[in-house]
């Protein structure tokens, strides 16, 4: 009898050996930091660092944008959290945003992380509720950003120079 619970241990522990290999080879992880990231989402207690969020939310009122993406992307590592990708993604628009020219480039990666924005408030259109912010759906933060990305004759328009900001 004790031979056979050996053996079933043994099993056991090689299965889980093997999920554990077969786990980190998809997951792909290049350090212990993603495994523990990787880890808590896969068992649903993935939550944002809410003090990294509020450093960037700072940083984001004083007009450093590159810095505040920076704490946002280490406040959600995942990127699994709507709202934190809603303010990267006005972060690129407003330092991409120019009186006389856009940044394409920019506006791109800020239309992509509204995308992703989107994708991950699926249930619900995602509004965000800060009074400092002018444009407070991701909906409304899309359409400016492909705006911004279209080349019409109005881009040539002088009066341009005095449009506002959101």
């Amino acid at each position: 009898m004790r031979q056979r619970l050996i053996q079933w241990v043994g099993i056991a522990w090689t299965l889980a050996y093997a999920a554990l290999v077969v786990w980190l080879y998809a997951a792909a992880p290049q350090s212990i930091a993603e495994v523990k990231t990787q880890a808590s989402v896969a068992a649903g207690t993935y939550e944002v660092d809410r003090a990294r969020f509020d450093a960037g939310r700072d940083l984001f009122l004083r007009e450093q944008y590159a810095a505040a993406r920076g704490e946002w992307g280490r406040a959600d590592p995942a990127r699994r959290d709507a709202r934190t990708q809603f303010y990267v993604a006005y972060a690129f628009y407003r330092e991409g945003w120019g009186r006389v020219y856009n940044d394409d480039a920019l506006f791109r990666q800020g239309l992509e992380a509204v995308n992703l924005a989107l994708n991950l408030s699926s249930d619900a259109p995602l509004t965000v509720e800060d009074p400092e912010l002018k444009m407070h759906t991701a909906a409304e933060l899309k359409a400016e950003l492909e705006q911004g990305l279209e080349h019409t004759a109005g881009d040539l328009n002088p009066l341009k120079v005095f449009r506002e900001r959101k």
